[in-house]
């Protein structure tokens, strides 16, 4: 089957809002128990951000070099994340309402910025009208019985659902029906179901008509059924040819991106060796150990271990699939990425360089580029701090740097990858496009490398600095290395990292 992915994702540089904890707006009509935006956040607690807020706030985002947001849900819910949603054609009013989404979208447009939102079809919320229906007819008598998983007791009319159980309910008591890792509040859809597939595809349609430039899929291996998604892709792609269509799978996945589902995958595997690697003996275990997936997977990498991963997962998939991949560090799902690297800005700012010059397009999750940490939830989820004297604000220009670099190079959005040579520790690659050749070079290390590459086709040359100022490393120069036989020996300063440019003699 023909891979055919979004062309305008290959330029993309997206930033992940949890639209809560980004921007209160002060124009959206709020109740008055709300955490103060200052406090730490909580698992449960409201702080009030909206989505005029974030339109507010789209200057500041494309001074950054952002030109495409990825939204975490923000239909009606009763949870802060929104991941127990209530009404999918509705926006939540805490958010704005429909209103504040056409608002965000048309001066995202204006300014040539995409708009992503997190579609959640595998479960609802318990506030869900159908599931409110079933509780109120009592299970058997409700037309939308079908629509969830409900135990044949409850369905022959012997016992009711039990939504709310006692906390001290039994682990693993039957709720009366089906619900997402059991949790009460999660009932699991039937997505076999015609009616509820249709009810789906229609949302899907719905908001992509509305203005949306795409979607990210809430844990879609839960639907297992192919179909859903291979008729979930040809719905979306009939109203908006260009969609964005990106799958949380937290593994490499070839079989859901071979043109008939999805576009792109969430980068999880790429994130994972990225922290390995700048974080080196330098991560913090604990926080590592403490999440489900990065403790199976995050170890310490050196330079040839990283190169070796980064090749495999670059390898795995089709490039047109490979140039839209969805490049993170950090997710609400997942301990920011300053945590995971125990404090260490020097690794983060290396790890940033590695999003912007690799193929994929990166994504910034809110905050992380001026230097917010945080473990798990609720840690991770905290509010934006718009003081700016609170900001890391060398590390918000050097992320500036590397993706506004991004956007100028077109080596770096559509560029060939190949890795050039590795020390115990240091790194260089090459990213090709045309003529246009950048050599990328990093070193997450307390001691000065001297790094030899060869360059194929390459001589006679020189390689080039291209200034990014702290990147390089404190008082550096920025030298014009020539080529001899297409090799070159490039000096990169402790935790520093360089991008040079090829020029032929």
């Amino acid at each position: 089957m023909t891979v055919d992915t979004p062309a305008w994702v290959r330029d993309a540089v997206f930033y992940q809002i949890f639209p809560d904890r980004f921007a209160p707006s002060g124009r959206v009509l709020k109740p008055g128990s709300l955490e103060p935006w200052d406090s730490e956040p909580t698992t449960h607690g409201f702080k009030g951000g909206d989505l005029l807020g974030i339109a507010e706030h789209l200057p500041y985002l494309q001074d950054l070099g952002v030109n495409a947001l990825y939204l975490t849900p923000i239909f009606r819910s009763a949870s802060n994340h929104r991941y127990h949603t209530y009404d999918y054609f509705s926006v939540d009013p805490l958010l704005g309402g429909d209103e504040a989404l056409r608002e965000l979208l048309d001066r995202a447009h204006e300014r040539r910025m995409r708009v992503v939102l997190d579609g959640v079809f595998n479960h609802t919320g318990r506030g869900f009208w159908p599931f409110h229906h079933i509780l109120e007819t009592g299970g058997d008598a409700s037309p939308y019985r079908d629509w969830f998983h409900l135990d044949a007791d409850v369905l022959a009319g012997h016992r009711v659902m039990t939504p709310y159980p006692p906390l001290d309910a039994p682990t693993g008591a039957s709720l009366g029906y089906q619900a997402w890792w059991g949790l009460p509040a999660l009932p699991k859809l039937n997505t076999d179901h015609p009616a509820v597939r249709e009810y789906l595809m229609s949302v899907a349609e719905y908001w992509l008509r509305f203005g949306i430039d795409g979607w990210r899929l809430d844990v879609p291996g839960e639907i297992e059924d192919p179909a859903f998604w291979q008729t979930f892709r040809r719905r979306c792609k009939a109203v908006k040819t260009d969609a964005y269509l990106v799958g949380e799978i937290w593994t490499t996945a070839p079989e859901w991106l071979r043109g008939d589902r999805f576009d792109a995958l969430m980068n999880y595997p790429l994130a994972e060796a990225i922290l390995g690697y700048v974080g080196g003996d330098r991560l913090d275990m604990d926080v590592v150990r403490a999440h489900n997936e990065y403790s199976r997977h995050i170890r310490p990498l050196d330079a040839f271990g990283f190169a070796r991963r980064l090749m495999e997962l670059h390898d795995t998939y089709d490039p047109d699939v490979v140039s839209v991949l969805l490049n993170l560090i950090g997710s609400h799902d997942a301990p920011r990425a300053l945590s995971v690297l125990a404090g260490d800005r020097r690794a983060l700012r290396l790890a940033t360089l590695l999003q912007a010059t690799l193929p994929g397009a990166p994504c910034v999750y809110y905050g992380d580029e001026v230097g917010l940490s945080g473990r798990n939830d609720p840690a991770n989820r905290g509010s934006f701090p718009w003081d700016e004297s609170c900001w890391d604000a060398g590390l918000r220009a050097d992320v500036r740097a590397v993706l506004r670099l991004r956007t100028l190079e077109p080596a770096l959005r559509h560029g060939l990858l190949s890795v050039l040579g590795t020390t115990d520790r240091a790194l260089a690659f090459e990213r090709r496009f045309g003529e246009e050749r950048l050599v990328v070079g990093l070193n997450p290390d307390d001691a000065a490398v001297v790094l030899s590459v060869r360059l194929a086709e390459a001589d006679p040359g020189r390689l080039e600095t291209i200034g990014l100022d702290r990147l390089e490393g404190n008082g550096s120069e920025r030298p014009t290395i020539e080529l001899h036989a297409g090799s070159a020996d490039i000096p990169i300063a402790p935790w520093s990292g360089r991008v040079f440019r090829f020029r032929p003699a």
